[in-house]
């Protein structure tokens, strides 16, 4: 069969007006000769992430201005400040009055450094940028080759290797296969492993696709998107080089793979069919299609050969190969949900290269430690919310639960006993404020990442599993989902209502569905000693300390009504009128199960009734 060294996208939708000025600007670094000033000009933040992956960003400066044509602030009064850069001067960062326009970034350094860092720097000023908390784990360098997989705070090596007398110079040193050089007799790595384009060979195993989540993912992805009418697009491999509408192809194989402009055209598609798979290039193959299921477009290939199929993670193959949702936007939704999650968790860098480097780093783990805090004064709710914590699928989960002026019900003593998940019971008097009880309960938690739940709304198995990954790949301090579905209990249906942007930057998220690093947490002064809109101080105090704050989708999350209970109560009217979709009972889609799907992803999910047809627009409202 003969190499099929492109590919491209077939019937884009047109872009948007920020579309087309990031590709008319693009990407272009340009040197002043002798002085080591660089002038970088980028179209959007998106394509300036790009360059982090292009060798122009291995040359070395003195000085830079980095130039994004159009850049938009992640929240109101945004004001991040540049990251980290050793050697420097001075620096400015101008950004635009009304929080959308050009952007520049300039640095002056003492002694010239990769243009890679500069940009690393740069960025942090432009959007949120923490990292996962991880008690240990493993440095990663590559030398004499760039990853498209290698996130930013990873190290490139252009020269020889150098020893250290004191510290082990490197942990984890990628290679080209049959790279050359000077081997240092006592190597001052822990491991050294083959690197392509876009996976690695390890010694003992076969070849792995990984994929840099910071740079490829969700964020931005429209909600029209899952409407029948959404762009259907084709992934067609081909050897040719012609050209094609922008945003289309083709691109090369063994580039990046899914940069800027497709990003942007992804972000609109609702589907992707890609009805022949190529069997040449399988590393090259499998990273295109495991990229275009992280951002969310729903990729459906019928049939993959056997090499790109064994390099996929077992859990998104058998998503890509399953069939399509036949109606309902909300199962659309429920597919691009599952399956991004599969290929983040499968293939992202910051979860796949531990488990990777586990027999070498036995003691490192693969995703960080997170505590569920449960704060309540309702015994009789204990029993059902205790069970969803139990039931989460995320590994790395402590339960902490925290009895405010109440007795803990022996049955479920019994249940977190038996849970085999670590747990710890708090007491504190009833007469402390709820802001203090959370309080009580996060000293006593061990995680590196904290979770709010409440008593009394419904959670998915894979929740916490969204939680987490949302941290990574937006880089905020704070994230969280929108209280979109909302259970009116007495009425015995779920309705569904605007609660802002999904896979955006934001200023609210759902008190119960809030994750903040606990050391994040304390550094803003932890929970506020209130009584009632404890979670709005937090958010407040986030904002306030220039923290980022992050909404995913909505979907494993159900806000619950009551009749009582609630310490704010707009009634019920405030819900209704701004309903776009209602069904009888709790919908499976929105709790983990999908008829007709592929089963096994969130075998442990509550059980709920499976909903009718979703009913959206106007002619779908209803008083009821």
């Amino acid at each position: 069969m003969e190499w099929l060294g492109y590919w491209r996208l077939v019937g884009v939708p047109r872009p948007g007006r920020a579309e087309r000025l990031g590709r008319l600007v693009g990407v272009r670094v340009l040197r002043i000769p002798g002085i080591r000033r660089v002038l970088v000009v980028a179209g959007s933040a998106d394509r300036l992430r790009d360059l982090l992956v292009l060798p122009a960003s291995l040359v070395t400066a003195g000085a830079a201005v980095i130039v994004v044509a159009y850049w938009r602030a992640p929240r109101r009064g945004w004001s991040g400040g540049i990251g980290p850069l050793e050697h420097l001067c001075r620096h400015r960062v101008a950004l635009p009055g009304r929080g959308r326009g050009i952007a520049t970034v300039s640095v002056r350094l003492s002694r010239p450094t990769q243009l890679r860092e500069v940009l690393r720097a740069a960025l942090d000023a432009l959007a949120p940028g923490r990292s996962l908390p991880a008690p240990a784990g493993p440095s990663l360098t590559s030398q004499g080759t760039l990853p498209a997989y290698l996130p930013s705070g990873g190290a490139v090596l252009l020269g020889e290797l150098v020893d250290s007398t004191e510290i082990r110079a490197h942990d984890v040193l990628l290679r080209e296969p049959g790279s050359t050089g000077t081997v240092p007799a006592t190597p001052p790595y822990a491991v050294g492993w083959h690197t392509t384009r876009h996976g690695l060979q390890t010694p003992d195993a076969a070849p792995a696709v990984l994929v840099d989540a910071r740079r490829i993912n969700p964020r931005g992805r429209s909600p029209d998107c899952y409407l029948p009418n959404a762009p259907r697009v084709r992934l067609d491999f081909t050897p040719a080089a012609r050209r094609f509408r922008p945003g289309s192809g083709p691109y090369p194989l063994d580039g990046p793979g899914v940069t800027a402009p497709v990003l942007g055209t992804l972000r609109r598609t609702g589907v992707v069919v890609c009805p022949r798979v190529p069997d040449d290039e399988p590393v090259a193959v499998a990273a295109l299609l495991v990229q275009i299921a992280m951002t969310g477009a729903v990729l459906s290939t019928p049939t993959l050969p056997e090499r790109v199929a064994e390099l996929i993670a077992p859990e998104l193959r058998a998503l890509l190969t399953g069939p399509l949702p036949e109606t309902g936007a909300l199962a659309v939704e429920a597919r691009s949900i599952r399956q991004r999650r599969a290929a983040l968790r499968g293939h992202a860098t910051a979860f796949a290269l531990p488990r990777l480097a586990s027999a070498v780093f036995p003691q490192v783990g693969p995703a960080p430690s997170v505590s569920a805090i449960l704060t309540t004064r309702r015994p009789e709710r204990l029993p059902a919310a205790v069970r969803m914590l139990v039931a989460q699928t995320y590994p790395e989960l402590e339960i902490v639960l925290c009895l405010h002026g109440v007795e803990l019900p022996e049955p479920v003593r019994a249940t977190l006993a038996g849970s085999g998940r670590p747990y710890e019971i708090v007491q504190v008097p009833g007469s402390v404020s709820f802001g203090a009880a959370l309080g009580a309960a996060t000293h006593r938690a061990r995680g590196s990442l904290v979770s709010k739940f409440d008593d009394d709304d419904s959670y998915a198995a894979e929740h916490v599993w969204d939680l987490v990954l949302a941290r990574h790949y937006s880089g905020a301090t704070l994230v969280g989902k929108g209280s979109e579905f909302v259970h009116l209990e007495h009425r015995g249906v779920t309705l569904r209502r605007p609660s802002g942007a999904a896979e955006a930057d934001c200023e609210v998220v759902a008190g119960g569905t809030i994750l903040i690093a606990r050391g994040d947490l304390e550094a803003v002064g932890g929970w506020r000693p209130v009584p009632r809109s404890v979670d709005f101080g937090l958010l407040d105090r986030v904002r306030r300390d220039g923290g980022g704050i992050y909404r995913t989708h909505p979907l494993g999350y159900v806000y619950h009504r009551r009749d009582t209970g609630h310490t704010w109560d707009p009634g019920e009217n405030y819900f209704l009128d701004s309903a776009v979709a209602c069904w009888p009972g709790l919908p499976g889609e929105v709790l983990g199960e999908v008829p007709g799907e592929v089963p096994g992803e969130a075998a442990d999910a509550p059980s709920v009734r499976p909903a009718p047809d979703q009913r959206t627009g106007p002619a779908g409202k209803s008083r009821l």
